[in-house]
């Protein structure tokens, strides 16, 4: 979990919220506060119900990287499986157990959460609860209707030599695949 600090020549001060768009993922708000030296501003952000993202790790060592069609970017990227938590609060590891099979076609015997990272802080509140899953079994890929996901596993030399060569580059991936000690 993220904890959460605060001092009193740093914190602002809410005053009021606008509520600019109500879309599927993301929610934008502008937030009116006062800053610490009584100056008011005004905070524009997105909030998001926050997501799960898992390294799959076959027995033999090779981790399992998803790809998909990243249009924000306008690329094809290589990711860990993750997804979104359901509004309404759900557990992230429920959530990671079900992404997994859904994006993959993998279950996992075994589960170990790492870390939770803040994606970007400056403009989303949106956290991702990094796991990493072992003793895989395959099953079958159901991913959502919109989400057409490629699944193939890597070495650890191959997943590096994609990190170096500039095609594997996703935050989320990069600090679980550092976060399991397997990239150094």
């Amino acid at each position: 979990m993220i904890k959460r600090f605060h001092e009193t020549g740093l914190d602002e001060k809410f005053i009021s919220n606008k509520k600019v768009y109500d879309g599927r993922l993301l929610k934008v708000e502008v937030d009116t506060v006062l800053l610490p030296n009584d100056t008011e501003t005004t905070r524009e952000f997105i909030r998001h119900p926050g997501a799960v993202a898992i390294v799959p790790v076959q027995d033999d060592g090779r981790i399992v990287l998803v790809k998909q069609y990243r249009y924000p970017m306008q690329t094809v990227m290589w990711e860990i499986p993750a997804g979104k938590l359901d509004h309404g609060n759900e557990n992230p590891d429920a959530c990671a157990v079900r992404e997994l099979s859904e994006e993959t076609g993998y279950t996992a015997k075994s589960w170990q959460r790492l870390i939770s990272i803040a994606t970007t802080p400056a403009f989303t509140d949106e956290v991702i609860y990094l796991y990493k899953a072992s003793g895989l079994e395959k099953h079958g890929q159901h991913t959502d209707e919109d989400e057409f996901i490629g699944v193939k596993a890597f070495t650890v030399e191959e997943i590096k030599k994609m990190i170096t060569e500039g095609e594997l580059f996703d935050a989320k991936t990069l600090c679980a695949l550092f976060a399991c000690d397997l990239i150094k």
